[in-house]
């Protein structure tokens, strides 16, 4: 029992030594006091003894990373572009037919236009050369008429001319015998009173 006490004593007495050598070791790359073989005094990334394992997780998170983007997110992305591709594509095609509509609305309307004021033109014609030919015709009746009033008006003075110059000539005859019979006191015979007007008339 005594040697395994003193078995145990001289165990922890070596085990604090070595402790106190480890504690008390110096780096001898960068001539830092490590203290309890912990904190080495260098920048993690830049300390050569890990470039391995950096290397590793790089090569591991990129991998995973990669496998992130290509999976999941590019696919997605590809996705919402092709369905973006579709839609403007739709709306071209929809934009494209609306337009060739809207061209042959308008070249409906232009037709439409044209022959409308084609078969304006016509009635317009029509209707002038109708007004035109009832304006010619009311006038050749008119100019009728005209005619025909203006004939009958001297066929009217003819005989009104005719009857006043046969009254003229009775009453010059009438005339001339009282003016003979008062300036020669006889009378003369209607023949020679109805020659002698007949003479002066001419």
């Amino acid at each position: 029992m005594f040697v395994t006490a003193a078995y145990a004593q001289s165990t922890t007495t070596e085990g604090a030594e070595t402790h106190d050598a480890a504690a008390g070791e110096v780096h001898t790359e960068t001539g830092v006091a490590q203290e309890g073989g912990h904190g080495s005094g260098v920048f993690p990334p830049f300390d050569t003894s890990t470039f391995a394992s950096q290397l590793l997780w790089l090569a591991i998170t990129f991998g995973l990373f990669y496998l992130l983007m290509s999976k999941v997110v590019m696919p997605r992305i590809g996705s919402i572009l092709e369905t973006r591709n579709d839609t403007i594509a739709r709306d071209l095609d929809d934009a494209a037919r609306s337009k060739a509509e809207a061209d042959a609305a308008i070249a409906a309307y232009e037709q439409e236009l044209a022959a409308a004021k084609a078969k304006g033109n016509a009635i317009a014609s029509t209707a002038r050369e109708a007004a035109k030919a009832k304006a010619t015709a009311d006038r050749t009746a008119v100019e009728v008429s005209l005619n025909n009033k203006i004939s009958a008006a001297e066929a009217r003075i003819a005989d009104i001319k005719t009857k006043a110059l046969a009254d003229v000539g009775a009453i010059a005859e009438e005339t001339a015998t009282a003016v003979v019979e008062q300036l020669i006191g006889g009378k003369v015979s209607k023949a020679e009173i109805a020659s002698a007007v007949k003479a002066s008339a001419k």
